[in-house]
């Protein structure tokens, strides 16, 4: 008789992990000093993840005219650099889009909400 082998599964149990909330990703910062601090709660976070979102707009923004220069003055060895850095900085402002239209989506929600 043939022993039936047991198939493995084809990916190892620790490399996938479940998705976990974004303000447990993301570090909370604190306010003030001393006695004063106060840590933000993650309802907050939205601020800080918005200004993140607006800050990666101003790097990648930098990055890819650094290699619109290079590439205007002839330093630039590999053409392909300026289209990565324009697709990243092309995908950075749509998701500061989003998060804008979101935003102001849950705040017209809230707006129309009658007590």
């Amino acid at each position: 008789m043939n022993a039936i082998t047991p198939i493995s599964p084809l990916w190892e149990p620790n490399v996938i992990k479940p998705i976990s909330p974004l303000w447990e990703t993301m570090p909370l910062k604190t306010i003030g000093t001393g006695e004063e601090s106060v840590e933000k709660k993650p309802g907050a976070a939205f601020s800080d993840i918005f200004g993140a979102a607006v800050e990666a707009v101003r790097q990648t923004d930098e990055q890819k005219a650094h290699a619109q220069y290079l590439l205007a003055t002839g330093q630039l060895d590999n053409p392909a650099e300026l289209q990565i850095a324009t697709s990243k900085y092309e995908m950075s402002v749509s998701l500061m889009v989003q998060l804008r239209n979101k935003g102001l989506e849950a705040f017209n929600e809230l707006m129309r909400i009658s007590l």
